[in-house]
């Protein structure tokens, strides 16, 4: 047997490479036609021998790829106007009607003090006449003059005729002012002023001061005592209102108070219907008269409207209403709550809230220990 070579045919024979490329485009696109799987591009771009159907693909590219980008404006439209979603419910029910506080903003009435301020403004006529000797009545002074009311023997105070004003030398300077000192008389502390009417004004606000420091505890919390002095008329829901519907306080910066509705147990003070009609209406009496000059910087009544078991802080809260007017007061009540740490920062047991909730409690307490 002999072995040798094959023989081979005339075509030269070509090696296999691991890549290999196209020679031209054309050899590309044809191997691309002719191996692919993608009917849409087989369609669009090698179906030479049908225009029309080419014609139709590249339509229906053209119509997809513009509505691609359609959908793609309109959600990046809506994306940047940061659209909110609100779902609101309206129900029909019962609500409690809130606590509402009224104050007179007067605290400390004139009838206790009157004799005492008679016995004061007699004083300073004499202090005057020995000065400049100048007699001015009272009814002369702007006041209503008259015979004065009984004093209150309750009321242990004595005024201090040693405190009296006196012309006060200091070389060629003459001025008017009066003099403090302590019990054996031996240390002395001069007020004195160049203006007459600046150490007659200061004389007598310390003489009334001195006064209203002598005033006792004044604790208002029978109802008898207060039957037409501030509220005049209530009437809740067409209902008249009852001496139990409210308690009384006293308030140190505005008087006598008066909580309507403050347990929310009572079910007389459910509202069940909006409008004026059935809410709360009051007469009030703003009693100007019995107000003290130098201590009531205004008159009419403080209102605040908050919750049940909610102690009251008027300095920080509440309005003002004039009196001589009628007011009108609409309610609406916003309640809102921590959704918890998913949706925020916020969170439902949040340490700060329990702090500040800890320190209105302490406050509450406070005032109650106080008031009571």
């Amino acid at each position: 047997m002999r072995f040798g070579p094959m023989e081979t045919s005339g075509e030269p024979q070509k090696d296999e490479k691991l890549i290999e490329l196209f020679h031209s485009f054309r050899d590309m696109f044809n191997f691309f036609c002719s191996n692919t799987t993608i009917h849409g591009s087989v369609r669009l771009v090698c179906s030479s021998r049908n225009r029309l159907k080419t014609a139709f693909w590249s339509l229906l590219f053209l119509a997809t790829f513009g509505m691609l980008y359609w959908q793609f404006g309109l959600l990046f439209d809506q994306y940047w106007q940061y659209a909110v979603i609100v779902t609101v419910s309206v129900r029909s029910e019962p609500k409690m009607f809130p606590s509402i506080t009224l104050c007179d903003m007067n605290p400390h009435r004139s009838q206790l003090v009157d004799q005492y301020l008679e016995n004061l403004d007699e004083f300073a006529q004499e202090n005057i006449y020995s000065l400049y000797k100048l007699n001015i009545t009272r009814r002369q002074a702007g006041g209503p003059g008259g015979p004065a009311a009984s004093p209150n023997s309750s009321l242990p105070f004595h005024l201090d005729r040693r405190i009296y004003l006196e012309e006060l030398k200091e070389g060629n300077i003459h001025k008017v002012g009066f003099r403090l000192c302590n019990s054996t008389g031996g240390d002395c502390f001069y007020r004195n002023h160049s203006s007459g009417v600046a150490a007659i004004q200061e004389w007598y606000q310390f003489h009334f001061i001195n006064i209203m420091a002598q005033l006792p505890h004044h604790n208002e919390t029978s109802p008898i005592d207060h039957n037409g002095h501030f509220i005049f008329s209530c009437c809740y829901n067409g209902e008249a209102c009852q001496k139990q519907d409210y308690e009384i306080f006293h308030h140190p910066l505005y008087g006598s108070c008066y909580t309507f509705n403050s347990r929310g147990m009572n079910d007389f003070w459910k509202a069940k219907r909006p409008g004026l009609t059935h809410g709360i209406s009051l007469i009030l009496k703003a009693e100007q008269n019995s107000y003290l000059p130098l201590l009531s910087t205004e008159a009419g009544v403080k209102v605040m409207i908050h919750a049940q078991n909610q102690v009251p802080f008027l300095e920080h809260q509440g309005f003002s209403i004039r009196p001589g007017t009628e007011t009108t007061i609409g309610v609406r009540e916003v309640s809102q709550g921590a959704g918890g740490a998913a949706l925020g920062l916020s969170t439902a047991d949040s340490t700060d809230d329990q702090s500040r909730e800890c320190r209105r409690q302490r406050q509450r307490t406070w005032l109650r220990n106080s008031a009571a």
